[in-house]
């Protein structure tokens, strides 16, 4: 297989994107919905590229669907009972090793598609000692399916219980009420943009020196990461991460959405960390898995701390677009912050 980006002589490999197997097309484009000014043709656009082809977002949104049909009666869920906070987790554990462990497969175990869009040449650590069980993939599944579907599970079971008893506040889905059918299209949308937000700002604060030696620095040890790598977290950052549920504790929700914004939250760091751009099949192009933008991130450490969806890099200088110029421009703040810490 070949691809214009991996040609050694265009400008992208040789000056752009040092260090790395594959070149992506640089510089990295931010999502459209906060460009100034507004492009209602490059955002909508941008939308339909998510909901509208074969995406992470329109499977994630599948394993959501099933999810919310395999949900308990609200009456049983008034009651907190073992077997259905076990049976909510077991599904967190299975959608979970379905994604994670299906991308693995196919990448890195099979070698479906070798080299072609993966970004770092490096294979996945064994018998290094910095992870437990002296091996990468070991240490991620263990945090991605004890404490990461676990701690998961539990937000989940509180919202559940919660809602079932009338505490907060829920709404149901017909065409007699017609408002609440656009309210739940329109959250659809919203709830990958709060889950940026709300992503950046724990991750920038994750970055804390004092929370990240505690916490954070378990999960940048994968610094050539794969698909277990991305919920591969401490328990204490695990917390932080879910608790971008506790929206729905303030704003009507659905159980479908709940429960879609529960497997974003899981599911989508398996794409976001796969280490490769393009999901290849038999010599084409399925769908976009990797992402460019975050695992400039694990290699640099201190900047893209958001998603592309929201421009809080951009705004707040720390976004890296893959260039070498930005490269250079985020080495400059980096050893400015440095000194600031320091109080040159």
């Amino acid at each position: 297989m070949t691809e214009k980006s991996q040609t050694p002589d265009t400008p992208v490999a040789r000056n752009e994107a040092k260090g790395w197997l594959h070149n992506p097309e640089l510089p990295i484009a931010m999502s459209p919905l906060f460009q100034w000014p507004p492009s209602p043709s490059a955002a909508l656009g941008w939308l339909a590229r998510s909901w509208l082809q074969l995406s992470s977002v329109v499977i994630i949104f599948t394993f959501a669907l099933i999810g919310a049909w395999l949900l308990p009666s609200a009456e049983t869920m008034k009651t907190l009972s073992p077997g259905w906070v076990l049976q909510i987790w077991a599904r967190h554990i299975l959608f979970l090793t379905l994604v994670a462990g299906g991308l693995h497969f196919w990448f890195i175990t099979m070698q479906g598609q070798g080299e072609a869009f993966k970004f770092d040449p490096r294979k996945q650590a064994t018998k290094n000692r910095q992870f437990l069980f002296n091996n990468q993939v070991h240490e991620n599944v263990f945090f991605s399916l004890v404490s990461g579907a676990g701690l998961l599970a539990g937000f989940e079971v509180f919202y559940h219980w919660i809602a079932a008893n009338g505490w907060v506040p829920t709404f149901t889905l017909s065409f007699d009420q017609p408002g609440w059918l656009v309210w739940f299209a329109v959250a659809l949308v919203v709830i990958p943009i709060w889950s940026s937000l709300h992503f950046y700002w724990v991750h920038r604060f994750l970055h804390w020196p004092p929370l990240y030696r505690v916490a954070h620095g378990l999960h940048h040890k994968n610094i050539n990461v794969g698909p277990w790598s991305g919920v591969s977290m401490h328990p204490v950052e695990h917390v932080l991460y879910y608790s971008t549920l506790l929206i729905h504790l303030v704003i009507p929700s659905h159980p479908i959405l709940v429960v879609f914004h529960a497997c974003l939250q899981n599911l989508s760091p398996p794409f976001s960390h796969s280490g490769f751009e393009q999901l290849v099949v038999r010599d084409k192009q399925r769908m976009r898995a990797g992402d460019f933008f975050h695992q400039l991130h694990h290699r640099y450490f201190e900047c893209n701390y958001g998603t592309v969806d929201m421009p809080w890099d951009r705004w707040f200088g720390s976004f890296d677009n893959g260039t070498a110029e930005s490269r250079t421009r985020q080495q400059a703040r980096m050893i400015a912050l440095k000194r600031h810490r320091q109080g040159d």
